[in-house]
């Protein structure tokens, strides 16, 4: 059974930063495309952030390009999203997907499991 569970979240000042991890497990994720969105309050999910799992090849959102930096430790099985200059607009919900695929994929509905959120609040 595949799990993604997202941690890190939590309250931080504008300008400061705070690094969420996504713990996967259930299966090999050696072939998947890996993808981190978001959702704000009354606004539709959006995508952050994908990697792929093989190669490390990268894709970000225009938003928070320059910020935001998506990583994988192939050991632990877990993918990490950096997030650096923190702005109040960053603030929602974030959460991790998976994929079996080699592409990297910027759109929610192509992916297959997902984890539960953690919540990231940036006070201005």
């Amino acid at each position: 059974q595949v799990q993604l569970v997202e941690s890190g979240g939590g309250l931080v000042q504008a300008g400061g930063s705070l690094r969420l991890s996504c713990a996967a497990s259930g299966r090999s994720f050696s072939r998947d495309a890996m993808g981190w969105f978001r959702r704000a309050p009354g606004k539709e999910r959006e995508f952050v952030a994908a990697i792929l799992w093989s190669g490390g090849s990268t894709a970000y959102a225009d938003s928070v390009k320059g910020r935001f930096t998506i990583s994988r430790d192939n050991a632990k099985n877990t993918v990490y999203l950096q997030m650096n200059s923190l702005k109040p607009e960053d603030t929602a919900v974030y959460y991790c997907a998976a994929r079996p695929d080699l592409r990297l994929i910027t759109r929610a509905y192509e992916y297959d499991y997902w984890g539960q959120g953690t919540q990231v609040t940036v006070s201005s």
